[in-house]
Parts: structure tokens; C-alpha cells; sequence
């Protein structure tokens, strides 16, 4: 194993020992690549093309409307980052779009456009569902479109329903 994989490894190894689930530190330099090899270009800028295309079939390719699990660079230093889940949204060439995913309630919501998004960021609630095996609610970070490479990603965990994708994917646009 190598060393990148190692620390985050023994780390999840000791909070399960311990018990403490709140104990968490940031994941080393972890290359994000695409699949032509391109180093991480920073996050997404713009509106994308966003449509709901989940195929959980095809265990082998996110498509948008599935949440998935991936490295995700921090926003203030991307050579550091952690594991969680993300909302793929669409594509930019070889890159997957994708809005990380939270349990944690950010309130107030600040989605209603009349106040300017915080420092925290835009979060749309999506509410419960199969990808968080606790059964908590979840909510998605608009204002912060990633760019994670297929290959980063290493499981799924569902496919959100159409109805609230495109609740998302209004909250997108209009964070834009």
C-alpha cells in the first residue's frame, strides 16, 4: 500500500478502535487526474449543461443524478482534501460535475436569492435517502461545482430521484 493510502487508512482504523466518530483530519496530497492524465484544474466556473442521467446498471461510470464517493480537494488548498459523497451533475470533457454532499444542517438557508451566500456556501436540503447508511438528512453545496475524475470515484451510493435533481439543479443556476 502506499503512503498516500496509508494515513487516511490508519485514521479510519483508530476513530472505529476508539469509537469517536468526530475525530477527523485532513487526507494528504492525494493527485487528482482525469483520465488523460491532466492534473486537477481547479473547480468548475460557470453554468454546465446539468441533465439527470443515472445509470446504476453501469457500475463502471457515474452519470448525473448519482451519488457517489470521491477524494474532494478542500476549496483553499487543493493538494489537500477528504473523502465524502457527491451529487454528479454532468460532465466538463473527460471530468465528471460533481456537489459535495453534507449531513450537517446549515442554517439559515440563504437559497431564497435575496441574501448573498455566506461564507459557508449555498446548501439545498435533498432530505434522506440510501446513500447515508445512518438514515440522516443530507444537503448539496451548489455554489461549489467540483471536477472529480471517474477514476477517483470508488463506490456509489444511489441515484437521487428526478424530482429533487432538478430541485438541485435549479438551486445551481440560480446560485450562478
Amino acid at each position: 500500500m502506499d503512503n498516500d493510502g496509508l494515513r487516511p487508512r490508519l485514521a479510519r482504523l483508530l476513530r472505529r478502535a476508539m469509537g469517536r466518530r468526530g475525530v477527523r483530519e485532513a487526507s494528504p496530497a492525494r493527485p487528482s487526474l482525469d483520465v488523460s492524465g491532466a492534473a486537477y484544474p481547479g473547480d468548475f466556473m460557470g453554468t454546465p449543461e446539468i441533465s439527470y442521467r443515472p445509470n446504476p446498471a453501469n457500475g463502471k461510470v457515474a452519470e448525473p443524478g448519482e451519488i457517489v464517493w470521491a477524494w474532494v480537494p478542500f476549496q483553499e488548498d487543493h493538494s489537500q482534501g477528504k473523502d465524502r459523497p457527491v451529487l454528479v451533475i454532468g460532465r466538463d470533457r473527460s471530468w465528471l460535475l460533481a456537489l459535495p454532499l453534507t449531513s450537517k444542517n446549515h442554517e439559515p438557508h440563504e437559497n431564497d436569492g435575496a441574501a448573498p451566500a455566506g461564507p459557508r456556501g449555498r446548501w439545498t436540503d435533498i432530505g434522506v435517502g440510501p446513500w447515508d447508511r445512518r438514515g440522516r438528512a443530507s444537503e448539496v453545496r451548489v455554489d461549489r461545482i467540483l471536477r472529480v475524475p471517474q477514476a477517483g470515484v470508488r463506490r456509489a451510493g444511489a441515484v437521487l430521484d428526478e424530482r429533487r435533481f432538478n430541485q438541485v439543479a435549479a438551486a445551481v443556476r440560480g446560485a450562478r
